[in-house]
């Protein structure tokens, strides 16, 4: 049986199955993107932004933002104790500043603001290099399968690569 982790060990292994599992989080995030800290409910994370994270303007993409608000539910959810994170219902992002240029980091905190039997409830915010509110988004997901999926919380499945401790 697969061991129960820590929140913050569990949910970098969900994103290490996010990299090594999906098309689109690796090849517009990858090496760039990390987790820095998680309790249940609430994950904090950075982006090194690079120029595939930008626009023609050579400033962050509102696309990227979009994926990691995306991704950033998907993490909240994880920091409850599900390794399956469910599929998006609905995904909303407000721009309110810059979020950087080549160089700078964007830093985030994902939280999950509600979790039932059939939805959760997400909402992230972003800041910039400046510390400014650059965005904030929320995503809800359907978890109803996800917790079909997880006999107990915070245990990877069988055979899952787990985040070594650190």
């Amino acid at each position: 049986m697969a061991q129960k982790l820590p929140p913050l060990r569990f949910v970098r292994s969900v994103l290490k199955s996010f990299m090594a599992e999906s098309g689109l989080e690796p090849r517009l995030l990858g090496p760039h993107l990390r987790v820095t800290n998680a309790v249940a409910g609430k994950v904090d994370f950075e982006l090194d932004i690079t120029k595939d994270h930008t626009n023609r303007l050579k400033i962050l993409h509102g696309g990227t933002i979009a994926s990691m608000v995306d991704l950033g539910g998907s993490l909240a959810v994880a920091s409850m104790g599900l390794y399956a994170t469910g599929v998006s219902t609905d995904l909303n992002v407000t721009y309110l500043s810059g979020g950087g240029k080549v160089g700078d980091k964007i830093s985030a905190t994902a939280v999950c603001d509600k979790m039932g039997k059939t939805l959760a409830y997400t909402s992230i915010t972003f800041r910039n290099a400046k510390g400014e509110l650059a965005a904030r988004g929320s995503h809800t997901k359907y978890v109803t399968q996800a917790w079909k999926a997880q006999e107990t919380p915070f245990t990877p499945p069988e055979g899952a690569e787990i985040e070594e401790d650190k």
